[in-house]
């Protein structure tokens, strides 16, 4: 039996400006409590491009975690992933963030919360790149 390969896409992330803003605003709000979101937009042949945001329904916060169970969210094509704060200051995921992985891309913020502070992750762990876009009107 063969089994084929099939090629990992290089992913690539973009967020409009206005997202990139309310992110930032939210980790404000929720520190020194870790802060969840779940991200919506679009993925096509590795391109993800984020417009959106949304509360997770019965969301948990505390300093050293957020979460919500998957299980309460309603179906929506557009959840692309997540993006939760890191109030320790350091952005790299941990087991558990790996573990609890939910769609294409996993956001970590790192306090202090300003516009370098958002990174991106691979299911894998890997570093990605962010692209901030111009909203559209």
């Amino acid at each position: 039996m063969i089994f084929f390969k099939k090629e990992k896409l290089q992913r690539t992330i973009t967020i409009t400006k206005d997202t990139r803003d309310g992110i930032l605003t939210y980790c404000k709000l929720n520190h020194p409590n870790e802060g969840i979101l779940i991200l919506r937009g679009k993925s096509k042949k590795g391109i993800i491009s984020i417009d959106g945001l949304v509360i997770p329904p019965f969301s948990h916060h505390g300093p050293t975690f957020a979460g919500f169970p998957h299980s309460f969210l309603p179906f929506d094509p557009s959840y692309v992933g997540t993006v939760h704060s890191h109030p320790s200051g350091v952005a790299k995921p941990s087991v558990t963030d790996l573990h609890n992985f939910f769609g294409f891309v996993s956001l970590i913020v790192q306090s202090p919360y300003e516009d370098d502070d958002i990174f991106a992750y691979d299911r894998d762990g890997n570093l990605l790149e962010i692209t901030i876009s111009p909203d559209q009107s």
